[in-house]
């Protein structure tokens, strides 16, 4: 499957930490929680009043009817009122296609949102201005709220479409949605990648790009966190102190994982026009493997720590900035990549040795293990049709792809 982002509009977000001073923080608050009330409200009339909802009125329950009821909820609510009705209506939007994905497959069907978990709201780009102030501080008009200082980590590109305030265990963070009318460059250059565990990223022309220590290091400092909380009554105050610990020890980690898929992505697109990648079903490769084996929790704490393995590096996270960084994106199929000679295309599953070697036992064939697997993915690129062989000894048969 081929994915080419080359000539087209493209859409970017920008995070930035907002610096709120506290009596914006109490009204962004105040925000949140009639926003949050708004989605709870509408949800629970979907779910449990629309057949009496479209017998009394004879209309469909919709995002056209909600906001109508919304109207009537704000004259007779004060506290509803005085928050921004464009981040109340952006509220039913999302709920709204919310339950259009669920209809059509693509999500679960929406949820309850819960306080300290789901502090959001949103404006359209119109009603927010944004500016520079100097090189390190910018600031946002939010309605409602006023001028608000943020970090300036990077400047700001594009439309501005939309803004989202969020709630994080590190204090407020801004969201930007930028529209840019930009083209990615193609320099004609193609490259294979391995994703695996011990090694992200493999590129088939041998780079590798490995985690930074601060994200283990973060991890660890997690998991002591966690093991001290054993310890502590559970809600007492001690006990609280060390749950928003825990969060923000977490929210680091993943921050510095983000940064490093940003970094690492970045670096191979601007090397490379095209990426050849395979088609991994992540959520499906790190579901439980509780229930599902003759002996009853036998080797479930090991599929555990694998899943954790494959959540730590974000394959996903990875492939999804790849797909609009890349000018060119294809996806191939991962059966048999790890154990497929690159040089002579022999499958055999005695060919990998260990984590790190991969020796053919056909041609002879010695070469890094992820590199190996990484040019067969390129060249499953480069060949579509070609279906790989399970059996050791047969060649990729060449089939037809509709």
């Amino acid at each position: 499957m081929l994915l080419s982002m080359s000539g087209c509009m493209q859409f970017r977000g920008y995070t930035y930490a907002l610096r709120p001073t506290q009596d914006q923080a109490d009204q962004m608050g105040r925000f949140a929680g009639v926003c949050r009330l708004v989605w709870n409200l509408a949800l629970e009339q979907r779910r449990d009043h629309w057949r009496r909802y479209q017998a009394v009125t004879g209309d469909n329950l919709n995002y056209v009817a909600q906001a109508r009821e919304l109207t009537l909820l704000r004259a007779d609510v004060d506290f509803v009122r005085e928050v921004s009705v464009t981040a109340q209506q952006r509220t039913l939007k999302a709920l709204d296609e919310a339950y259009r994905r669920a209809w059509k497959g693509k999500g679960g069907y929406p949820r309850p949102k819960k306080k300290g978990v789901n502090d959001a709201f949103s404006f359209p780009g119109r009603e927010v201005r944004v500016e520079k102030i100097n090189r390190r501080w910018g600031r946002v008009k939010l309605p409602r709220i006023g001028w608000v200082r943020f970090r300036l980590t990077r400047p700001v590109e594009g439309d501005t479409r939309e803004v989202t305030v969020t709630l994080t265990p590190l204090g407020w963070q801004l969201s930007i949605g930028c529209r840019i009318d930009r083209d990615t460059p193609d320099n004609g250059q193609t490259v294979g990648i391995d994703r695996g565990v011990t090694v992200p990223l493999m590129l088939s022309d041998g780079t590798g790009y490995s985690l930074p220590p601060e994200v283990e290091k973060r991890a660890k400092a997690a998991r002591k966190a966690q093991h001290q909380l054993r310890n502590r009554m559970r809600g007492s105050n001690r006990w609280r102190k060390g749950m928003r610990r825990i969060a923000a020890l977490k929210a680091r980690e993943a921050r510095a994982r983000k940064h490093w898929a940003h970094v690492a992505t970045t670096d191979v697109t601007r090397r490379f026009g095209g990426v050849v990648i395979e088609r991994l079903r992540t959520k499906n490769m790190t579901a439980s493997a509780a229930g599902t084996l003759d002996a009853p929790g036998r080797n479930v704490a090991q599929k555990r720590g694998l899943n954790r393995a494959i959540l730590n590096v974000g394959w996903h996270q990875v492939e999804t900035m790849l797909l609009y960084k890349a000018a060119r994106l294809v996806k191939v199929d991962p059966a048999y990549s790890s154990q497929t000679c690159a040089s002579c295309w022999t499958v055999d599953s005695r060919s990998r040795k260990n984590q790190a070697t991969f020796v053919c036992t056909a041609c002879g064939h010695r070469d890094n293990a992820d590199r190996n697997a990484a040019s067969v993915i390129l060249h499953r690129g480069n060949t579509p049709g070609v279906e790989p062989s399970r059996w050791a000894g047969d060649e990729a048969r060449t089939v037809q792809v509709a």
